[in-house]
């Protein structure tokens, strides 16, 4: 039982003992101020039982987003420690299991977006993404080969279906890499970035009342950019991050699957929802000429309300003055 449970039950324990006593000494309290001592009861009650289930912390301030990504164990389900190379410039592997309850390593997974797992690696301050697909030996060991280019504290993300119960988790842990530190923390709002050449500029407000529509558009040398390539059964996959503590926004794609070797672009949407006001980091992967890129951003949400589910955002960036160094047709998109 949570210690706000506690201290409400508590209260009214206190209350109940009151109005017994007044109840007793009927002919000295007014009957006025007993039923107002059993009013102060309930009350209390009711109180514990909101600060209990206030103390979840799942959800956005007046809204119902669950936070993802923060807890190594979800659904009886736990990701094991991460082995990974202690220290940068050193060639290694990273690997991992998935457990059941009973200690066993989960080896059946389900097929989500064109991968039976998707392994996210991102430094505390949101630098040195990477987004991978390790493979799963027969004893359910996941492993990739891996070399830390910077020093720091790493969020290791899996991103997964599990074949039972079949619904999708987020499963996290922090693992560090010994090295001269240099932090590189999201210094300003920026809703465009180009990279090997290719520019990708984000339009919409990212809101926490409601969904946020948003939608890249990919240019090079100024031109719109129409030969996007399937990436994961999409023209693109967009991850978010909360700033702080990176919690793992879903991110949903927009628009059908395209068929095998079909081209599309510009635009890239997609739609999600913050579960907080605040900062988020957004990191886009597009494929072009057989090659994944990522672009990144820096979006705060909005005071206003989220566009309409089945209305196109409107054409705008989502930052009043996107960065000029470039950090930070109707193409679907692709995300968690």
């Amino acid at each position: 039982m949570s210690a706000p449970r506690r201290l409400g039950l508590y209260g009214a324990g206190l209350a109940a003992l009151f109005v017994a006593t007044f109840a007793v000494a009927g002919a000295v309290v007014p009957e006025s101020t007993v039923a107002a001592w059993s009013t102060t009861v309930e009350s209390t009650e009711a109180e514990g039982m909101e600060m209990d289930m206030a103390g979840t912390d799942t959800a956005a301030a007046g809204g119902t987003t669950p936070v993802r990504g923060l807890s190594l164990e979800q659904d009886g389900l736990l990701l094991g420690p991460v082995s990974v190379p202690d220290r940068t410039g050193e060639e290694g592997t990273l690997s991992f299991s998935i457990t059941a309850a009973d200690g066993t390593a989960v080896t059946e997974f389900e097929t989500e977006h064109d991968k039976e797992l998707h392994l996210i690696v991102v430094r505390t301050d949101g630098a040195q993404f990477r987004h991978v697909h390790p493979t799963m030996s027969a004893d359910g060991v996941w492993s990739v080969p891996w070399t830390w280019d910077a020093a720091g504290s790493y969020r290791v993300f899996t991103d997964f279906v599990p074949a039972a119960p079949g619904e999708n988790l987020t499963l996290s842990r922090t693992v560090d890499v010994a090295g001269r530190f240099l932090p590189e923390p999201a210094a300003a709002v920026s809703a465009s970035d180009t990279t090997d050449g290719y520019t990708a500029t984000l339009a919409g407000d990212l809101s926490a009342s409601g969904d946020s529509v948003l939608t890249a558009t990919i240019t090079k040398d100024g031109e719109p950019v129409t030969d996007l390539e399937p990436y994961l059964g999409a023209y693109g996959h967009l991850v978010a991050l909360r700033d702080g503590d990176l919690a793992y926004l879903h991110v949903h794609p927009e628009g059908d699957e395209p068929a095998p070797g079909s081209v599309s672009g510009p635009d890239i949407t997609f739609m999600t929802q913050a579960p907080t006001p605040g900062r988020y980091l957004l990191y886009l992967d597009f494929k072009v000429d057989g090659e994944v890129r990522t672009a990144h951003f820096v979006l705060d949400t909005t005071a206003g309300e989220a566009a309409p589910a089945d209305e196109p955002a409107e054409d705008k960036p989502a930052a009043d003055e996107p960065a000029d160094d470039g950090h930070g047709a109707g193409g679907s998109g692709h995300g968690h």
